[in-house]
């Protein structure tokens, strides 16, 4: 029998062990002498606890005897806050549990835990609260912070405040920092309740006003990749600089097909083209998706590296490619006038957007023209002279696209799917790093017609592989949570709409009809976005439960294998099967990896997503410090019991603190999510428009601070 076998076997002797009746809580000890474990196997027995223990599946109390959770006993992921009490995250379940300051037990953000729920917390209609009474696995050892020094010690303040504590480090362990560094702190003892945790500093990133260093501390705080394995680099050499003549023998060869690619200016990665004509009363719309997968191949250093990462990363000033440059930017770019490897999606689209016939295909294409959002849009919506004479032979082609993406926008209109179309924020910085400007993505019908041909894409394919009853992977987006959706309808009262909340699932549909109703107002942007939080996060799933938000069965990501893991993953699968190499052990292997990719992917996402936000909240903050002592009008979106947050019309979000509201003593009404003076009985609510003036913007912490001016009557 193999050592991982033998320990699988006393594993379950375990499990069986600690389930059974008869069992009652024991010491270690005890459990060696009842096992019968010879002195020298006790490490064995010590790894399959700690193994079982990791797992959830017994703890360790504080009298040191092992035994069961109980009911009463979760685990989950500490979430921690800057004022020192958490949450714990439970597995599989939606309500998170409060965790009391005095009852975090050491815990710091991360780190996976074992609680104990308060029972008569259980059931009540309020949020569960809980204790902390076993730190399962550390989150992180290392952490990024801002540096101070004391006369005999120094300490770090953590960049991401959830960590709640300072870490203290002894002065021979400083490394020479000095006051304002950022630093990486290797943790050496995690401290507990009354401790904080102590470490040392492995690496000075520099100082917090040098260029460059702010987005450096997000890439270290976030572990994020930047260099790329030697052994990947050394693999580089086998990529080619032109396609193999050898793949036009088993290739459908559209070269002459007009193709074209749409990008924003400054993209490199050109890795989706469109062909598209009308046929009697059919569009037959070709989406041409680079097909990386033929260079990454599976269990490749190459293909390794790319799941590590997940997905590129885009940092306002940079990218943190999942892929090196001689891919992303070369064989696998869909240039104009070149030969490239595709995997095509051609599909019959009748005049209500109903898709009535496809087929997927691997392809040669050659695009006829490297075209951008700007000038296809002056194209479809300004008929501008001068360009529509540049792209003279195109310009029939930009019409009948525009002509199908209104057809597919109606259809998924008319189905429920919910269109997102407030401005995110685009940050201009200059050479150094230094905001310049903040101002809206440029969205016009160029960009919408290359998402709605996206979209048809991913829920053709989606549906294709769905029906065949092949391991896959799925784009999926769950209900909304009821209490999020109470909450969204509370607020939007305040600009006087509603949406119905009955005892069943909202359906897409509702939420739909409320950014219909507030389009072209001011407060659309704030209750767009609002509507968005109070959704799920969509994540890779190996089931096909549906998308909510989109109101589709059937989605998946297939368009950008170049920078997403999943759409790479998907395309072997798909190529496998079209070439009918999908025997039953093909299957078999998918079904084994599927999950795990899926659930890292949807990990990878999230990480790439948070420091992404961190970053523009930096460079947010970092530009409203040039604006102290300035006036803008904003609007309440969010009311809390320490002070009202308030958004600009340039995406950019601060706080008035309610201790600083010195005209009354402010009282929070929770129910109602409003702030009302005790005395003047004066009611700040969501949604309400207010005057501010810019007090303070620290890069450190991350904050802006308003003071009230006026209010808008």
């Amino acid at each position: 029998m193999k050592e991982n076998e033998i320990f699988d076997v006393k594993k379950a002797m375990l499990e069986e062990l600690f389930t059974s009746k008869e069992y009652k809580p024991m010491r270690f000890k005890d459990l060696v002498a009842l096992m019968q474990v010879p002195r020298a196997s006790k490490y064995e027995l010590k790894a399959v606890l700690d193994q079982l223990i990791s797992g959830g599946k017994i703890i360790i109390d504080a009298q040191g005897l092992y035994k069961t959770p109980g009911d009463d006993m979760k685990v989950g992921m500490f979430s921690g806050t800057q004022r020192g009490f958490g949450f714990v995250i439970l597995e599989g379940e939606e309500d998170d549990v409060f965790i009391p300051g005095d009852a975090t037990n050491g815990a710091l953000h991360g780190d996976k835990v074992m609680i104990t729920i308060k029972k008569e917390q259980s059931g009540s209609g309020r949020r569960k609260e809980g204790a902390v009474v076993n730190i399962i696995d550390r989150g992180r050892d290392e952490i990024v912070g801002t540096f101070e020094k004391s006369k005999n010690f120094g300490f770090v303040r953590p960049d991401n405040l959830k960590y709640g504590k300072d870490i203290f480090i002894p002065k021979e362990l400083t490394k020479g920092a000095v006051n304002g560094h950022k630093v990486v702190v290797k943790i050496t003892k995690y401290g507990d309740a009354t401790q904080n945790p102590e470490g040392k500093i492995i690496e000075i990133l520099g100082h917090v006003n040098d260029p460059g260093v702010d987005i450096m501390s997000v890439v270290r705080a976030y572990d994020l990749p930047v260099e790329f394995p030697p052994e990947v680099l050394r693999s580089l050499d086998q990529v080619p600089e032109e396609i193999d003549p050898q793949e036009l023998i088993s290739r459908l060869d559209i070269r002459e097909t007009q193709t074209v690619t749409i990008d924003g200016e400054d993209a490199k990665d050109l890795d989706d083209a469109i062909s598209i004509e009308k046929v009697g009363d059919l569009y037959r719309l070709g989406v041409h998706i680079a097909d990386v997968s033929h260079y990454v191949r599976e269990g490749t250093p190459l293909d390794q590296e790319a799941l590590k990462r997940g997905t590129s990363v885009y940092l306002v000033d940079r990218v943190i490619q999942m892929l090196p440059h001689k891919l992303s930017n070369g064989i696998c770019s869909l240039n104009q006038g070149v030969d490239r490897l595709a995997l095509s999606c051609f599909m019959d689209i009748d005049a209500k957007g109903t898709v009535v016939g496809h087929t997927i295909a691997e392809t040669v294409i050659r695009s006829d023209r490297r075209m951008t959002y700007t000038n296809v849009s002056k194209i479809v919506e300004d008929n501008d002279v001068e360009v529509c004479k540049e792209y003279e032979e195109l310009v029939p082609m930009f019409h009948l696209m525009q002509e199908l993406a209104d057809v597919l926008r109606e259809r998924r209109h008319i189905r429920g799917a919910i269109n997102f179309d407030f401005p995110e924020s685009k940050i201009i910085v200059d050479k150094q790093g230094k905001p310049i400007e903040i101002k809206p993505y440029d969205r016009n019908k160029a960009t919408k017609i290359i998402e709605e041909f996206m979209l048809i894409a991913n829920e053709t394919v989606a549906e294709d592989f769905f029906w065949q009853e092949i391991p896959f992977v799925y784009r999926t987006h769950d209900t909304p949570d009821e209490e999020k959706i109470k909450k969204l309808a509370i607020f939007i009262n305040n600009f006087g709409y509603s949406i119905r909340v009955g005892q069943e699932d909202i359906h897409p549909k509702e939420l739909q009809k409320l950014l219909v109703k507030v389009e072209d107002t001011p407060e659309e942007a704030l209750i767009s976005r609002l509507t968005l939080r109070s959704m799920k996060q969509a994540k890779y799933t190996v089931t096909c439960t549906g998308h909510f938000g989109l109101s589709a069965k059937y989605y998946c990501h297939f368009t950008s294998p170049i920078r997403r893991y999943p759409d790479l993953q998907i395309h072997r699968i798909i190529k496998e099967n079209v070439s009918g190499k999908m025997g039953e052990k093909r299957r078999g292997h998918y079904d084994k990896i599927l999950y795990e990719v899926s659930d890292h992917s949807s990990r990878m996402e999230r990480r790439a997503d948070e420091s992404e936000r961190e970053v523009q909240k930096l460079k947010k903050v970092e530009y409203m410090s040039a604006h102290i002592g300035e006036i803008f009008e904003g609007v309440i979106s969010g009311v809390t019991s320490w002070g009202m947050y308030i958004e600009l019309p340039n995406t950019v979000e601060g706080m008035i603190r309610v201790s600083e509201m010195k005209d009354d003593y402010y009282i929070y009404d929770e129910e109602h999510y409003q702030m009302v003076g005790e005395h003047t009985k004066k009611i700040f609510k969501l949604g309400q428009k207010v005057t501010v003036e810019v007090m303070n913007a620290d890069k450190i912490l991350r904050t802006i601070d308003f003071a009230l001016v006026e209010v808008e009557k």
